[in-house]
């Protein structure tokens, strides 16, 4: 199955899916963002019966980032995933991951600390084989997470890697219904499929 992360994952999440003729459905993982630069990750909070965190120790230290801080955003962040839930998929339940290989997409990897929470969601949810899948990554933090999976697979590792929208022609922010409208494209598709 597909899992892509909400919301930038889901365009191409769904054209994976439709490539291989598997199932599309959601993970979603929040970043913790550094005071004052929400966009630098320091951390990532990922959906699942047990929400869990992980934390960047090395950039929470470096930033001196308070415990309450950090405790703050995982609320907001979690309340805010619950709010995507309801929304993306009124009312049915999350598919259960036991047993299968899971082809986790997201549109780029930059630090790499939203990923790292989802493939540990992945690996706590039961899925046998992660596959982490995105078009561009930075190199180091590919290799790095190439670690974390059973395979890796990215189209483009450039060298000098400032931020995925770099490497788009439109990297407009991914609206809810537009997600809504992927995910009932890829039903869609497979009820006819």
């Amino acid at each position: 199955m597909v899992l892509a992360l909400s919301r930038g994952g889901v365009p191409v999440g769904l054209a994976v899916a439709k490539a291989l003729g598997a199932p599309l459905d959601l993970l979603m993982v929040r970043k913790i963002g550094a005071p004052g630069d929400p966009e630098y990750g320091i951390g990532a909070v990922v959906d699942g019966h047990q929400p869990e965190m992980i934390l960047d120790e090395e950039a929470v230290r470096e930033l001196r980032v308070s415990q309450g801080c950090i405790e703050q955003q995982r609320a907001r962040e979690l309340a805010e995933m619950r709010r995507r839930h309801a929304l993306y998929l009124r009312g049915r339940p999350p598919v259960s991951l036991e047993g299968r290989t899971v082809i986790l997409v997201d549109d780029g990897i930059a630090t790499g600390v939203t990923v790292r929470a989802a493939l540990l969601g992945l690996q706590r949810g039961g899925a046998t084989r992660r596959v982490l899948a995105a078009p561009v990554a930075s190199p180091e933090i590919a290799e790095a997470l190439r670690r974390s999976c059973d395979e890796a697979v990215f189209l483009d590792e450039p060298e000098l890697f400032y931020a995925v929208g770099a490497f788009y022609d439109d990297f407009h922010q991914v609206s809810d219904a537009e997600v809504v409208e992927l995910l009932d494209r890829a039903a869609a598709s497979r009820r006819t499929g």
